[in-house]
């Protein structure tokens, strides 16, 4: 490859990932125009890039509106690279501080589609407790976490993931209708955390603060699970600050 060759590969991946970024760092759904501004690039190279980031499914376009998001592959891709770096990371020891000071099992999870994926769990060394691992999916709608992460979302992106979960109920306690949800979403929004009342689980509770990047976006949540009998959800409230503090920790180690 010649050197004129060479820097126009550079360039395109420059502008690729310059791309990339306006858009993976941004709540909304962005427009040509809008990434063109941030970028100040004429918008036929925009068009030209994204075109091929939608092609291999980094990005997606909502056609109604002509907007773009960070498409399911890239989704992936990110969710793979924290996944499998977790161990060697400094956020898996600010979790593993977190459970020997509380005694209770604690998770870091992101919204994948319709379900959140935990990243990081660190089990207590209670016998009673529920074990999953890193890798695991629950869902959105009924979970600390997912609904955390709900809450912080646009309303139409909201809308299309509530639309595609099943919301069949576990307990009692599950929420099922779409209204109801709204109302829940929102006092989360407010609150600045969310609780899961034995919505998933009979006897489970769990409490999720969020985790935000660099840029103060939420993208992941901490939560920590126990069994009501160990746990009450007054004494989890009690809790927020240490909550709230490993949260910035493990934000920091993760997305910089």
């Amino acid at each position: 490859m010649s050197e004129a060759e060479r820097s126009a590969t550079n360039t395109a991946i420059q502008k690729a990932i310059a791309i990339l970024e306006t858009i993976a760092n941004d709540n909304r759904a962005l427009s040509l125009p809008d990434i063109a501004v941030q970028l100040s690039l004429p918008r036929q190279t925009i068009y030209r890039v994204i075109k091929q980031l939608e092609d291999i499914g980094l990005v997606i376009r909502d056609p109604s509106r002509e907007r773009y998001r960070i498409g399911q592959r890239l989704n992936n891709l990110a969710l793979a690279s924290i996944s499998n770096s977790h161990q060697n990371n400094a956020s898996h020891a600010i979790l593993q501080q977190l459970v020997e000071e509380v005694g209770e099992t604690c998770n870091v999870g992101m919204l994948d589609g319709h379900e959140v994926i935990y990243i990081d769990r660190v089990e207590c060394d209670w016998p009673l407790r529920v074990q999953l691992m890193a890798g695991s999916r629950v869902p959105v709608y009924c979970t600390a976490i997912g609904k955390l992460l709900l809450a912080n979302l646009e309303a139409e992106a909201r809308q299309q993931i509530i639309s595609i979960s099943e919301m069949k109920r576990f307990t009692d306690n599950t929420i099922t209708s779409f209204d109801e949800l709204e109302v829940n979403l929102e006092e989360v929004r407010l609150l600045g955390y969310s609780i899961n009342n034995q919505e998933d689980s009979i006897g489970l509770i769990a409490m999720a603060v969020p985790i935000r990047d660099a840029h103060g976006h939420i993208v992941a949540g901490l939560a920590v699970h126990a069994p009501e009998a160990r746990l009450s959800i007054p004494t989890a409230r009690r809790l927020l600050p240490k909550f709230h503090e490993a949260a910035a920790r493990i934000g920091t180690a993760l997305f910089g």
